[in-house]
């Protein structure tokens, strides 16, 4: 068992926490060498950090664009930060143990199961086994989808733009390597109106999105929905809301401009984007500013639990409704699926619901007070972050150490979890016993 300084056991949280500095740090240092950066000069600390950060948190926020500022190294390391933030360090530490024949320790086993939101340890050195194997082989395919797109408009640097794109949005990271052919932080805006590019992106986000225990349910009941866990139900259920009525919201209210194609390619992808990926084929300028609040709502709910995405989680959102639906029908329990949600579950997501836009307005506060700019841009960016999203009014790159700094602080905030970190800063194991009296207070 790991220890701190004082000689205290280091729990599960704070482990992955370090872990996740670990690579940060190390993601940082190469990225400032000269060979990372197109130019060939040293990159500076801010920028270097600023970009490992968003890479392993799989954010997508960016100070300099990343197909003209970084070199072909700059570019693969940011992938790799991408790949193992995506995965999440543990995960990716055990798969290397794996591969290598050893055992996996108990140790690593509890912090898998934290990690991937596992119930249990049981079975999870096969889980982790499966969850590379199956996020391998959908990358693979994603980045054979969008080949023919690349190639036909690129050329054989279209090669590299599809492995790169189909990792970035597997992980719901946002970077993209477009800018040297399209314009400086252009995204995906080239392909606004093709389903090549469009239909797998889309794909890649949704199932990096949804979650490694939900992968499992589907691999091995296949259609049968019944025999899934109730978590699995609650995130497709949440997911195809959260995908569906976005979509025709988009269609209807921003798009209708804009030539049939175009415009279901546009609806469908800014629905599922702000859900944590991080790219656009739309100009956010153009975007309007129900539609702006839109996507922040996405953003903070995100993906899935044990995913490779962010936001406070689609079963935080389900558990919310479903606790409103049960107040207003006068149960005592809250339910899902004719099962009963215990009460702790009910505070954590009551708690994530406080803390989320709490921090997004707060650190939005002080970016618009220090580089005086409307507070709105500065909501829509800082939501961005803690959401783990990347998706930008374009104000970034011209914020301020102060603000990049705030910047990073929400990003892995957002990416390691809130709860994570509280339960990281605190030193108490297990539940309070003792119990205060009994007061009621009326509330609403």
């Amino acid at each position: 068992m790991l220890r701190l300084p004082s000689g205290r056991k280091m729990s599960s949280f704070q482990i992955i926490i370090c872990g996740f500095l670990a690579v940060i740090l190390v993601g940082t240092l190469l990225l400032m060498l000269p060979f990372s950066t197109a130019k060939g000069h040293w990159a500076s600390f801010e920028t270097a950090l600023f970009t490992s950060v968003s890479a392993v948190c799989v954010t997508g926020l960016v100070v300099q664009d990343t197909a003209s500022f970084w070199s072909a190294f700059g570019q693969f390391v940011i992938m790799m930060l991408i790949q193992i933030g995506g995965f999440g360090i543990i995960s990716v530490t055990a798969f290397l143990v794996t591969v290598s024949g050893r055992k996996i320790s108990l140790l690593q086993r509890s912090l898998l199961m934290e990690s991937i939101s596992a119930d249990q340890v049981g079975g999870i050195a096969k889980m982790t086994s499966f969850i590379f194997r199956l996020a391998f082989t959908v990358e693979l395919i994603g980045a054979i989808l969008m080949l023919p797109s690349f190639c036909i408009s690129f050329g054989l640097s279209g090669i590299w733009m599809a492995v790169f794109h189909s990792v970035s949005a597997f992980c719901n990271a946002g970077f993209d390597v477009m800018g040297t052919h399209t314009g400086t932080f252009s995204s995906l805006t080239y392909f606004s109106d093709s389903f090549g590019v469009v239909l797998p992106i889309c794909a890649l986000i949704v199932i990096g999105g949804i979650g490694f225990l939900t992968w499992g349910d589907v691999a091995f009941h296949g259609i049968h929905f019944r025999r899934y866990r109730m978590q699995s139900k609650v995130i497709i259920v949440t997911t195809a809301i959260l995908i569906l009525f976005p979509t025709l919201f988009f269609f209807l209210n921003d798009f209708a401009a804009y030539p049939l194609k175009q415009r279901l390619c546009l609806s469908l992808f800014q629905a599922v984007t702000p859900r944590t990926a991080g790219f656009n084929t739309a100009d956010m300028a153009a975007v309007t500013g129900v539609g702006r609040v839109m996507m922040i709502i996405l953003m903070l709910i995100g993906g899935s639990p044990g995913s490779t995405a962010g936001g406070i989680k689609t079963t935080t959102a389900a558990v919310l409704l479903a606790n409103v639906i049960s107040t207003v029908r006068r149960r005592r329990n809250t339910q899902l699926f004719g099962r009963r949600i215990d009460d702790e579950t009910v505070r954590q997501s009551a708690t994530l619901l406080m803390i989320y836009p709490l921090f997004v307005l707060a650190a939005a506060q002080v970016i618009s007070f220090i580089e005086d700019i409307p507070i709105g841009p500065c909501i829509f960016e800082t939501a961005s972050a803690i959401g783990t999203v990347g998706l930008s009014m374009g104000i970034t790159p011209s914020l301020g150490t102060v603000s990049h700094l705030l910047l990073i602080m929400l990003m892995f905030f957002g990416r390691v979890g809130a709860l994570t970190i509280m339960f990281a800063a605190t030193s108490r194991d297990g539940f309070e016993v003792a119990q205060c009296p009994f007061a009621k207070i009326h509330v609403g």
